[in-house]
This record gives structure tokens, sequence and C-alpha cells, in this order.
């Protein structure tokens, strides 16, 4: 299980993250969901250690982020949103560093490395410089890197931008198979679609803040069974902004 208590994020002049709380239980894909610059990226970065929170607290499996950081990294596979790290290497140099890091035996690597790599059509790109690639096959790359260990925490931010319908496919399959095992995975996404197909659980973020947390069954339960496009829109887009707009002028002309 994986929970953040109430974690905050400032930087010089604004604040990323403000008291967000939420649990994710072992056996759930659950999605991170939200416009440009909601906060989804700074948690994840957050749990993969790569910023570390104002305030606040991360467990996982009931030890504290800050204080278990090396026992609890090498359960986490991570892939970034832009896929534009390590460019210089080979494919195959990459992979092969994920497999040191990870500690994985030569015979799991070998095993994973060719399942993976036939799976997402790579494994004849293998000795081409990853900064060669298309923003499709660097995804794919970086996807293989994660998911060569078996983590049991998928941490997956906009996995599939750029990737080719095949290859969507399969890794909402995995993603389904991971979950299934008792295992987690993380997810950001600007498809609702893709959320609606997958998630057990959301986070909408909105300006560093939670709006809701739950199933999407209970989230259109509470607004008349609309689409979820409607109510995230409603309660996230434009017009959202509009009412925060309103509001903040009232309040500027004393009517607040």
């Amino acid at each position: 299980m994986i929970e953040f208590k109430e974690i905050t994020k400032e930087y010089a002049e604004t604040t990323a993250l403000k008291n967000i709380s939420f649990k994710i239980k072992d056996g759930q894909i659950f999605g991170l969901i939200g416009h440009n610059g909601a906060g989804k990226s700074t948690t994840i970065k957050i749990l993969v250690s790569i910023l570390n929170q104002t305030t606040g607290e991360i467990y996982v499996d009931d030890q504290e982020l800050a204080q278990y950081r090396k026992n609890i990294k090498p359960k986490i596979g991570y892939v970034a949103d832009t896929p534009d790290t390590f460019l210089r290497l080979k494919a195959n140099e990459y992979w092969e560093l994920m497999g040191t890091a990870y500690e994985i035996s030569d015979e799991q690597f070998e095993k994973r490395l060719t399942y993976y790599t036939e799976l997402f059509e790579i494994d004849s790109n293998s000795e081409e410089l990853i900064e060669s690639f298309s923003h499709g096959m660097r995804q794919k790359t970086f996807l293989v890197g994660a998911l060569l260990a078996n983590p049991k925490i998928w941490v997956l931010d906009e996995p599939m931008t750029g990737l080719d319908p095949q290859a969507t496919y399969d890794l909402k399959k995995l993603m389904r198979e991971h979950a299934k095992n008792g295992n987690i995975v993380l997810f950001s996404t600007h498809n609702l679609e893709h959320a609606q197909e997958l998630c057990d659980e959301i986070v909408i973020l909105r300006k560093g803040e939670i709006l809701y947390n739950g199933t999407i069954e209970e989230l259109q339960a509470q607004n008349k069974n609309e689409s979820l496009e409607t109510i995230y829109l409603r309660i996230a887009g434009r017009e959202a902004d509009q009412r925060d707009r309103d509001i903040a002028n009232h309040s500027e002309d004393g009517d607040l």
C-alpha cells in the first residue's frame, strides 16, 4: 500500500501541491487526472524520490519514504512523462544499466528483455542510439527498462503518449495483469477514456489540490450519471477557472 499524508510542495513563489492525502491499495490501478500544472508529475516525482516534499509524509508498505528510501526505491519502476534522458546510450546499453542497477540475475534479465522487446517490437533496434528514436520508440525503450526488474509498484507518468495502438493495447494489458497479481500501478493521464477503462480509483487534481478521490462509478453516481468528461470539465476545466475568476473579482470589489 502507498499512503500520501498531507503532502505539500512549495517552490519560491508557487505551491505545487497543497496538503494532499490519499491511499493506493495493493492490487489497484490508480489514476492521477488533471490539466497541465495540476500537480500530477510533482506527486509522482516525490514518490520516486526525484523531488522532496516541503511537508507531509509518504508511506510504502508501512515504511516512511524519507527514512526507508533505500528499501523502497527497488520496489518502484518509473517512466517519466518526457523520455529525454540517457539519449547518448544505445537501447541495449540502457537496458543493461537498468539490469545492473536493480541487480537482476543474468537469466531473468535475458528472459524479460526478450519478452518485453519483442512485445513492444523494439528488439531489432537494440543497437541504435536512443536519441535517434521517435518519441514513441523512446517511450517503449524506457517502459522496457522500468519493467525489467518486475517491481511491485509501476509509476507511469503519461505512459501512453506517443505509443502506437498496438503498444497502447499491450501496455494496458500488462497494467491489468500486474494489478491482478496484487501489485500497484500508479499512472497519470490526460486521456479520460484510459482512466475510465483502467482505473480502480482516481484522484482529480486542480492547481495542486484534490477535487475528488474515489471510484469513477461513485463520482458518476454523485453527478446524475453524467460522463466522466462532463464531470471533469465542470469541476476542473475552463468552467471552474471562470468560477475562480468571478469569486476573485467579487472579493476585490468588496462583495465578499
